[in-house]
């Protein structure tokens, strides 16, 4: 009994370490600054926003979070859009997905660049 509690404690520590360094994002996903005002109003890059109403918010460890407890923060993160334009999966980025550079910010960017999902990096064309 005690083997496997601990076992699973390390896995769960594993995980946690893992989420702390680079999680896979889509190539659809692009880099912001968002800032919940009210939900589901937003502010992505200054420019008013808003959250779909099956937005997922996750925090620098993956975990999910409300969007009202994220009221008023400014946040840079990684998001992706739906079809109508509305926000709909959000990263709250850790300090080593911030230092991967250069990421997209636009849809124009990203048509232009190439993404490699295994190394989750963006190349310049």
């Amino acid at each position: 009994m005690y083997r496997c509690a601990l076992s699973l404690t390390l896995a769960a520590t594993c995980l946690v370490a893992h989420a702390q360094t680079h999680r896979p994002f889509p190539a659809t996903a692009m880099r912001g600054e968002l800032q919940i005002t009210q939900f589901p109003d937003a502010r992505l890059n200054g420019k008013p926003a808003r959250l779909a109403p099956g937005a997922r918010i996750k925090n620098e460890v993956n975990l999910w979070v409300p969007p009202a407890g994220l009221t008023g923060q400014k946040l840079v993160v990684h998001y992706t859009v739906e079809s109508s334009g509305l926000i709909m999966d959000v990263w709250v980025l850790n300090p080593a997905e911030l230092a991967n550079k250069p990421w997209p910010t636009t849809p124009a960017e990203s048509a232009t660049w190439q993404f490699n999902p295994g190394n989750q990096t963006w190349i310049k064309r």
